[in-house]
């Protein structure tokens, strides 16, 4: 079943309740869904909260911690069943294309803010396009993120007598093992879904490429996904498993950055996001940590783009509120701030990079150079790739492989081909 479809089953209720229903109050509120929640990404949001409540709007926050967004997206459907969805929620990539067909999205709500901030001339293409549903801009993008990082604690690495950053898998596997024997953890991970799938695209990345990467996770090409390069994907899935502590348990990403930060663990594979916990913890960049890009990625750079959707409301305040936010969140303050505290790089073409850290300024390079040939793409564990019905088969096979100490990965190739094949 498609996941428009089934999106629809969840919210067809809705259309039992009056549109009316779906207003805030008449004093310019605005309630907003998302899953921003750790230290680093919560002083990134103030920003955002202080600047619409000093323009006199009221902010009503509704974050959900966990799952990588999957508990807030649970939130919102059950929002949206009762006929009372937030004015704005965090949502991403095709999921807004999935919102907007159920025409609970604003329909041309943000096009005059749009038009009068220059839009179409301070994005991307790329990021333009993620935001709008039937030519009407419905979303307001805030970022983008590199997800194919690894993040290195210089001083593990010293410790355990490594030179220097690993820049292929077999690199990797050597750091780690130089790690191990010095008794730090190599690989600093929480066993989440969307944390291990995160691993994994990092992976099929660097074993495929670009290209193959693409035809796996976008495409979905059958051939490619069941193929001998996926099948040495979950090999080498398996072999780095081998180097994260084995009592880790699902603990949220930035408890596995803590532990890179603390020296305890030598490096993680996460994007850029984790980037706010260094920052929250008054390290800088390139002295007391180092950002390289995911062994075996380097020219290729795998992009989530963060973004609040705006829900289809009659309330003048609300609407008034929505217009608010969208203004700020593309204002050059906001973008530099709000970016320099989350980790992640402006969506406005005309920011001067040189106010950001190396790690920043190094993506905002790679991403210019991967977005000239088919080195960009979007990231599959962070909702830009596909649908979540695509998603939660890649998720559910990554994590059942995963569990497995006995699995086979070319085995692992096929059932992740019926999968996918299935969900679609």
């Amino acid at each position: 079943m498609k996941a428009t479809t089934r999106l629809a089953a969840v919210i067809s209720l809705a259309s039992l309740f009056p549109l009316a229903a779906l207003a805030a109050d008449s004093k310019g509120s605005i309630e907003v869904t998302h899953w921003w929640t750790s230290a680093g990404e919560s002083a990134a949001m103030d920003v955002l909260r202080n600047q619409v409540k000093a323009d006199g709007f009221t902010w009503k926050d509704n974050a959900v911690a966990g799952g990588g967004g999957a508990a807030a997206m649970t939130v919102l459907k059950t929002r949206a069943v009762s006929g009372n969805p937030p004015g704005a929620a965090q949502i991403k990539g095709p999921d807004i294309q999935d919102w907007g067909q159920l025409g609970l999205l604003t329909e041309d709500g943000l096009d005059d803010v749009a038009k009068s901030e220059g839009w179409d001339k301070l994005l991307s293409p790329t990021v333009a396009k993620i935001v709008q549903y039937d030519g009407h801009y419905v979303a307001v993008p805030f970022n983008i993120h590199r997800v194919n990082w690894l993040w290195i604690n210089p001083e593990a690495f010293k410790k355990a007598g490594i030179a220097k950053a690993p820049t292929t898998l077999d690199e990797l596997f050597a750091a780690a093992d130089k790690l191990k024997a010095a008794g730090i953890i190599p690989i600093a991970h929480g066993d989440q879904p969307w944390q291990n799938s995160t691993v994994f695209e990092d992976i099929v990345l660097a074993v495929m490429g670009p290209e193959g990467y693409n035809k796996a996770f976008v495409q979905l090409d059958q051939k490619t996904l069941t193929g001998a390069d996926m099948a040495k994907s979950f090999a080498a899935l398996k072999k780095l498993t081998g180097y994260m502590d084995p009592n880790r348990g699902p603990q949220d990403w930035n408890q596995a950055t803590a532990q890179v930060i603390q020296g305890k663990a030598g490096m993680q594979a996460m994007g850029d996001w984790a980037k706010s916990e260094w920052s929250n913890a008054k390290k800088v960049a390139g002295k007391d940590y180092q950002c390289v890009p995911f062994p075996g990625t380097a020219g290729s750079y795998t992009y989530n783009v963060d973004s609040l959707a705006m829900f289809k409301v009659k309330d003048e305040g609300t609407v008034a509120a929505q217009k608010d936010v969208a203004k700020i969140a593309l204002g050059t303050h906001f973008q530099t701030v709000f970016n320099q505290n989350k980790g992640s790089i402006p969506v406005r073409n005309d920011i001067d990079m040189k106010q950001f850290d190396e790690c920043a300024q190094a993506s905002a390079k790679d991403f210019a150079e991967a977005s000239k040939g088919d080195g960009a793409q979007p990231s599959m564990a962070h909702n830009m790739a596909t649908n979540l019905a695509v998603q939660g088969a890649v998720f559910d096979t990554v994590n059942a492989f995963i569990s497995d100490k006995n699995a086979d990965p070319a085995k692992a190739a096929q059932q992740l081909g019926a999968a996918i094949k299935a969900a679609q």
